[in-house]
């Protein structure tokens, strides 16, 4: 059994490590907070014990995400605030609707739900047709891992035109979403990742010649019929209370020209 103490030393460490995580001083944090440098300090030591509130509150500061949020709940000694159902759960019927309402209304063009660690959870027709071009079979069992799928040598890779843009801007992504979140999943996903075969650049560099005006960063597929060019952007549940809510996002994908628009019409006629 945790040591109040013990607890309390739990907490502060995680609130200090998620602090510096979001590069942020004490000074600076607590002027966030609204509180006093001297009390974050004790919080962080050990030395004071924060209220629940309080702790709800240094969280949402610090931008933490609900599943994490609730390990620092359960740090302090408190009950975690936040539910994580799975999504086949009756009370998030609502939420499935609406990603599926999403999801279909986004075509001729393509769209996909993905949790947390990039797998698919569902995904409207349009994007399944890229399915086609996969020759690993292995990559389309459950569960489907997206990135991991355009990535891999006998995935999607073939088809990717501008390979070493497409996998600079998804491997990017990755890095920043392992710096906000720490998740090891995710840092072990990224060394797989990283040692598939394909042209490099260093991270937080830019590739060159991104075309596009350096607006953003097209995804070039080869097709049988011609070649489609894709330009994505992602929507999340606005205000979520659900762990699995905050960790859905839905990929669309738009025609980054007027070919690729006629083709996406065209093929759904």
């Amino acid at each position: 059994m945790t040591e109040p103490h013990q607890q309390r030393n739990l907490f502060g460490a995680q609130l200090r490590a998620w602090r510096q995580r979001r590069r942020m001083s004490q000074l600076d944090f607590a002027l966030d907070a609204e509180i006093s440098q001297k009390h974050l300090s004790f919080i962080e030591t050990g030395r004071s014990v924060p209220s629940r509130d309080m702790v709800v509150r240094l969280a949402e500061v610090l931008d933490v995400p609900l599943r994490d949020r609730n390990a620092m709940l359960v740090a302090a000694g408190y009950a975690p605030l936040y539910p994580a159902r799975d999504l086949d759960d009756r009370s998030l019927a609502p939420a499935r609707a609406a990603i599926e309402l999403l999801l279909k209304g986004h075509a001729p063009f393509p769209a996909l739900a993905i949790d947390r660690h990039w797998t698919m959870l569902s995904a409207n027709d349009p994007a399944r047709t890229f399915l086609a071009l996969v020759s690993e079979p292995a990559l389309l069992a459950p569960p489907l891992n997206v990135l991991r799928l355009t990535l891999h040598p006998r995935g999607l890779a073939p088809a990717i035109a501008n390979l070493g843009e497409w996998r600079h801007h998804l491997l990017d992504r990755l890095r920043r979403q392992i710096r906000a979140t720490a998740d090891p999943v995710l840092g072990a996903l990224l060394a797989e990742l990283d040692a598939y075969p394909g042209e490099t650049f260093p991270p937080g560099s830019s590739p060159p010649d991104l075309g596009y005006a350096d607006v953003f960063v097209p995804l070039r597929l080869n097709l049988p019929q011609g070649q489609l060019s894709l330009f994505t952007t992602t929507t999340v549940f606005g205000t979520p209370v659900d762990v699995t809510l905050a960790e859905i996002a839905i990929e669309s994908f738009y025609p980054a020209d007027e070919a690729t628009r006629n083709a996406l019409v065209s093929g759904a006629s």
